[in-house]
């Protein structure tokens, strides 16, 4: 089965893990980029990025390749703002839907607290499906290291396999 990971990475949480996945599944990899980028500073990411997020706005995204017919799962990852899905992943979702009609998905999150659990289901809405094959939440992986996201991470390309 051929796989793509689409994302989007602020602070560089989400492309850390995205990596670490594309390695165990042979999977290629999406980073979508805003063409306006998001703010990275400790209040003013939390006010745009919130605000982005909560008025289900769609950025316009810096151009990217993408070939839906050569994939079979497309694996979305995300970091959770305001207990939903980072903007750019709205607008790729919007932007492709015709082309991701059929396909199978897996996500994973990365988050400073919660909300992963709120933002999978609106996943799911923005996609039209009922179930995602795995999902997988992890806190602050890059920034944090945790000794137990090592399993985590295994279970859920294992549940990809």
């Amino acid at each position: 089965m051929k796989n793509l990971i689409v994302y989007y990475s602020l602070e560089g949480n989400t492309a850390y893990i995205a990596k670490l996945i594309a390695k165990v599944l042979g999977a290629d990899l999406l980073r979508l980029e805003p063409v306006k980028a998001y703010p990275t500073g400790k209040v003013s990411k939390f006010i745009w990025g919130g605000k982005s997020a909560v008025m289900s706005e769609t950025p316009e995204l810096q151009p990217y390749q993408f070939d839906a017919e050569a994939y079979d799962r497309i694996i979305f990852g995300f970091p959770v703002w305001a207990s939903t899905i980072a903007p750019p992943l709205r607008t790729f979702i919007r932007s492709n839907r015709k082309q991701l009609k059929g396909k199978k998905f897996a996500a994973f999150a990365c988050q400073t607290a919660k909300g992963a659990e709120k933002a999978f289901p609106k996943l799911k809405n923005e996609l039209g499906i009922e179930k995602l094959e795995a999902e997988m939440s992890l806190l602050d992986p890059k920034t944090k290291p945790n000794p137990a996201n090592k399993q985590i991470i295994k279970t859920f390309c294992e549940a990809l396999k």
